[in-house]
């Protein structure tokens, strides 16, 4: 192992918000309708939630074991370089690194969308071009860049400056969307939930309530990856290393069901067709209709800065978890030996500084390729899922001597479900046909990035320190 410890300034209530913060964006306020109308309703989406609970847990525990004992950055992908060597160290944090990045411009686009929500009119006149089906302006570019710049600047100060500002972005959006979520059972009906599964949009791989339920695991990973940020501050725990290794289970399984009781919640609001014909934001204007005056445009305006603070909390979750991976992956000579230099800060500049430049370019983009970028990102995540699973089965049997102030409970038995049910999902991800297929392009861009890392992998130095 390597990499020097801090002083210790991370508690774990810092590390919940960081993991949490990051899973639990911007999605919730605008994609609901968009995970109803995939799934045939509210109830098969909120139950492929809990189904994605089911098939998370084991692997977040995977984790729990590991972070202890490799407390360096780098999570999977040191777990992978101490388990099996270089060669699929560098697909596993090559993948995740990917995963992690793609965030950033996802990020950058989407807030000039919700400030938008905010302030009409705020996108307006001619575009500057059109890509991939969708305008681009002057103002998202200039917005998504200052924000960018933000957070370089935060992040440059260390991971404890940082982790302030996510633990009360994190509790914000929590509260308000807890408060939009009780409103609009108050203001609704169970009867809205019915009928219990439709075909909408007609997709043709998707039969039935279970077909629904399914269709959820195409995108799910994508909305529930931000737990693998907290094995990346590990350096900074100012406390237990097991209690920390536990926020990893907790911040996703909350982050599950979190989810799914929106989605039963705001499927009550409106009959959910209607629900789904709203206009982005659609858990902030669903308020507009139901209550409509003064109490509406309270709740409209709370869930818009409630959704604004979550994305937030992801974009500074990923730029901080990018950089450190980065950092991880050049003490172990996969990427340049400049990435694992740290500043005064113990911050990685030079990622911190790629991070930068990558946020930077998404508002150039547009959201036209939001939808790929979504199911690529769902690729790599589950991908360096599995490795992981099969990292600690291997491990148990190869570095037994290792301490480990933690183990799975239920042994092996649960990582080699851990790793089958992770498999499984990767290769339903690329076949075509069915619910959780994530498409040609996707499927394409996956395949590129991959074959990226590999050639990467041959002009690395080799070895690590």
């Amino acid at each position: 192992m390597d990499g020097k410890k801090s002083n210790g300034k991370i508690g774990t209530i810092d590390y919940f918000c960081i993991g949490f913060g990051a899973i639990v964006g911007v999605g919730w306020a605008v994609s609901l309708n968009g995970w109803m109308l995939n799934s045939g309703g509210p109830l098969p989406a909120a139950a492929g939630y809990l189904l994605a609970l089911i098939l998370i847990i084991p692997i977040s525990l995977m984790y729990c074991e590991l972070v202890p004992m490799f407390p360096v950055a780098g999570g999977g992908m040191i777990f992978s370089y101490e388990a099996f060597g270089r060669a699929i160290a560098l697909i596993s944090g090559w993948a995740a690194f990917g995963a992690f990045v793609a965030i950033l411009p996802w990020e950058a686009i989407q807030i000039t969308t919700m400030l938008g929500y905010l302030v009409p009119g705020l996108v307006a006149g001619e575009p500057l071009y059109t890509l991939y089906g969708s305008d681009v302006y002057l103002v998202t570019i200039l917005i998504g860049s200052a924000v960018s710049l933000l957070l370089f600047a935060l992040n440059k100060r260390g991971l404890a400056t940082a982790a302030k500002v996510q633990r009360f972005l994190c509790i914000f959006l929590v509260v308000t969307a807890l408060i939009g979520a009780a409103a609009a059972v108050i203001g609704g009906s169970f009867q809205n939930l019915l009928p219990a599964y439709e075909n909408v949009n007609e997709i043709p791989t998707q039969h039935g309530f279970m077909g629904g339920m399914l269709a959820v695991l195409a995108s799910a990973p994508f909305f529930l990856a931000g737990f693998e940020t907290i094995p990346q501050g590990i350096e900074e725990a100012g406390q237990s290393l097991t209690s920390i290794s536990k926020t990893v289970v907790s911040s996703v399984s909350l982050a599950c069901i979190f989810y799914a009781l929106l989605l039963f919640c705001f499927g009550t609001a409106l009959p959910w067709q209607a629900f789904c014909s709203l206009d982005r934001p659609v858990s902030a204007a669903v308020f507009r209709v139901m209550y409509g005056g003064a109490w509406g445009e309270v709740l409209y305006w709370m869930i818009v800065l409630g959704a604004i603070a979550g994305l937030i909390t992801t974009w500074n979750g990923f730029f901080s978890a990018s950089a450190n991976l980065l950092m991880a992956m050049g003490r172990k000579g996969l990427v340049p030996s400049v990435f694992a230099r740290q500043n005064k800060n113990d911050a990685p500049e030079a990622g911190l500084i790629l991070c930068l430049v990558l946020s930077l370019i998404g508002p150039f983009l547009g959201a036209g390729l939001i939808d790929t970028v979504t199911s690529f990102s769902s690729a790599a995540y589950v991908l360096t899922w599995m490795i992981t699973a099969y990292c600690l089965i291997r491990l148990r049997k190869t570095r037994p001597e290792i301490p480990r102030p933690y183990k799975v409970p239920g042994g092996l038995s649960i990582a080699w479900f851990a790793a089958l049910a992770a498999t499984a999902v990767f290769i339903l991800l690329f076949v075509p046909g069915n619910p959780a297929f994530i498409g040609w392009t996707a499927v394409i861009a996956f395949a590129a990035w991959i074959g990226i890392g590999l050639l990467l992998g041959l002009f690395g130095r080799g070895g690590g320190k």
